[in-house]
C-alpha cells in the first residue's frame, strides 16, 4: 500500500510542471511595473530612505533581491538608508 501511494505522488509531481505550455505559463513581468508594486507596498509598511534598483541577474551587490523580472534575468534590488526612487526627495525650503 506503501508503494503505491508513493508512485501515485511522484507521478503526480513529475507531472506538475509538464502542464505548462508557452500559453499557460505566467507572462514576464516588465521590470518597471514590478518595481512600482514593490514601492507601493514598502511604503503602505512606512518605509522610508530606500532604494530600488533594477540590475542583471548575478550582480546583486550588498543590497536585498526583493523580486525578479524580465523572465529571471533581471533582480530588483532593495537598499536601506538612501532616498527613494519611487517618490521624489522634497526639497528644502529656504529659510
Amino acid at each position: 500500500m506503501k508503494t503505491w501511494t508513493v508512485a501515485a505522488a511522484l507521478l503526480f509531481v513529475s507531472t506538475c510542471g509538464f502542464g505548462q505550455t508557452a500559453e499557460t505559463a505566467p507572462a514576464r513581468k516588465p521590470c518597471e511595473d514590478l518595481k512600482a508594486e514593490i514601492a507601493k507596498k514598502l511604503d503602505a509598511k512606512g518605509v522610508t530612505s530606500y532604494t530600488l534598483d533594477v540590475v542583471d541577474k548575478g550582480k546583486e551587490g550588498d543590497g536585498k533581491v526583493v523580486g525578479g523580472c524580465d523572465g529571471a534575468t533581471k533582480s530588483i534590488v532593495y537598499s536601506r538608508g538612501a532616498a527613494s526612487e519611487s517618490k521624489p526627495a522634497e526639497a528644502k525650503k529656504p529659510q
